[in-house]
């Protein structure tokens, strides 16, 4: 069976190597143009360009695929099935319809539970205990497509995005091998999905990343792994320094013997942001340098924490402790930080 393989991130290479390694027919990679990064903006190759490149595998970089230059391109590779992971582009009607096989499509969730864009992200947001893969053949619907198959993943207490990621982008690769077999022999019977059960994930936008602090340690908790390693949760000090929120924990302490709506050692409607340890002596991490051990304490009796500087002052059902990470320093004016949450 040929196959032509459509991706562009990480998620999507898991898929790709899988394919190429069991030593499927993979007569071309189609993934987005190179883009500018980092602060030099220097254009860099998607991860799946870089493989296929490194596999001899043909690579096509199209600005659109609702031209006719994509669709003549896929009357010279004529694939028998066209395998789509997290490309990036939603796929025109012609397109769906050329392959025999149909295009199949690895999906990051239980559909039809959170279609869209970012279904890893908004299961560990929402709290979510269990997640999964779906192989669907698609449709010109946004994930709307009948389910071929589907395999449940866990989601651990502190998994965040990444931990996550990498264990779906693994059981997609085993489950689309699983697809693809089953298309072969005709044993994969489509099942179209309930769509009075359908959620949606929408992509993260920056608003997404505001730690609200009258939100419960849990939804915070959930919140700031869901968003680690990137583009990571934030808020900021009384004075205006930013902190980006790479980890958090959730315990149970004199905070918490407080009572919900009451903060320990401070008053109700104050936001209490303190420094923990980040070094094996209770002091600065190795290599952080000097500002590493600014102390971000705002107790109530500063006259500079006024809680109005972040929101209206309200019952607060959660507070936290913040150090710097032990592998990031202070980078203009900005700390990455890790957080302790009662």
């Amino acid at each position: 069976m040929k196959i032509l393989f459509m991706g562009t991130p990480d998620f999507a290479l898991a898929s790709l190597r899988a394919l190429w390694e069991a030593g499927e027919d993979v007569i071309g990679a189609v993934t987005q143009p190179d883009q500018p990064k980092g602060r030099g903006y220097t254009l860099t190759p998607p991860p799946v360009k870089v493989y296929a490149q490194e596999q001899g595998i043909p690579v096509f970089q199209p600005a659109t695929l609702r031209d006719d230059a994509f669709f003549r391109l896929l009357c010279e590779l004529s694939p028998e099935l066209i395998v789509v992971a997290a490309y990036g582009k939603l796929l025109p009607g012609r397109v769906l319809d050329f392959p025999p096989f149909g295009c199949v499509n690895v999906h990051g969730s239980l559909l039809p539970a959170y279609r869209g864009a970012a279904p890893i992200q908004r299961a560990i947001m929402d709290g979510q205990t269990r997640t999964g893969i779906t192989t669907m053949r698609m449709n010109e619907g946004l994930d709307t497509g009948d389910i071929l198959l589907a395999e449940e993943v866990p989601i651990g207490r502190s998994d965040n995005f990444e931990v996550l990621h990498d264990r779906m982008a693994a059981c997609g690769a085993r489950l689309l091998l699983r697809t693809v077999a089953g298309l072969r022999q005709g044993s994969v019977t489509p099942q179209p999905q309930d769509s009075s059960l359908a959620t949606y994930a929408p992509k993260i936008e920056k608003s997404d990343c505001v730690l609200d602090f009258t939100r419960s340690a849990q939804q915070l908790h959930d919140q700031i792994r869901a968003l680690s390693p990137f583009p990571l949760a934030f808020t900021h000090t009384p004075d205006g320094r930013l902190l980006k929120v790479t980890a958090a924990e959730t315990a149970a302490g004199e905070a918490a013997r407080a009572g919900d709506g009451a903060l320990a050692g401070g008053r109700q409607g104050d936001r209490c942001l303190r420094q923990r340890p980040a070094g094996p002596a209770g002091g600065p991490a190795r290599g952080q340098g000097p500002d590493a051990g600014l102390s971000l304490d705002q107790r109530p009796q500063n006259p500079r924490w006024r809680p109005s500087r972040i929101g209206p002052a309200q019952p607060v059902r959660s507070r936290c402790a913040a150090a710097p990470h032990p592998s990031h320093s202070r980078q203009g004016g900005k700390y990455h930080v890790r957080m302790v949450l009662f």
